[in-house]
């Protein structure tokens, strides 16, 4: 008998220091394994812990992980390869989890993106290497968030935490 394992990811939000929930993340290691290797190697350096999502785009995505705040920032683990994909099962939909970057297709670092909408434009450009498997109204409650110019949201959202446990 065959046992499977499966890599989880959850991720404690709050919106102007209130708790709005945990979104839980399945990983597609078969589609973009130097990606998720990097995310969760940040997952497991408590990296993530703290940081905010600095740019929200309410039906598009919401957009953290950034050392510094603003969109600008590197990790410390330096730059990834782009791992892009075509195939339609991993296309840039509500509750995926891509990597950000700049317009260097190997500029990925720490920063990450969560789809609030369906977004196939960015599909074979960014790497989609996750999917939201619990958690949609704490996505939907960091996408509601208003924002200032910049889409920088008016109240802080914080990343709680993000812990990396397995199931299966």
């Amino acid at each position: 008998m065959t046992s499977t394992t499966q890599t989880l990811v959850d991720m404690t939000v709050s919106v102007d220091g209130k708790t709005v929930g945990t979104m839980t993340f399945e990983f597609w290691p078969h589609i973009a394994p130097g990606t998720v290797e990097n995310f969760l190697n940040y997952v497991k350096e408590g990296f993530y812990n703290g940081k905010t999502f600095h740019r929200v785009i309410p039906g598009f995505m919401i957009q953290g992980g950034c050392p510094d705040g603003t969109g600008m920032g590197s990790g410390p683990n330096g730059n990834i390869k782009g791992e892009f994909t075509d195939n339609k099962d991993y296309s840039h939909k509500r509750g995926v989890l891509s990597m950000a970057r700049s317009q260097n297709v190997d500029s990925a670092s720490c920063q990450f993106f969560v789809c609030h909408d369906d977004a196939e434009f960015l599909d074979n450009q960014y790497a989609a290497f996750g999917k939201l498997i619990a958690g949609e109204d704490a996505l939907d409650a960091v996408a509601a968030e208003q924002t200032l110019p910049g889409d920088k949201p008016k109240q802080a959202c914080v990343i709680e935490s993000m812990v990396v446990r397995t199931e299966g």
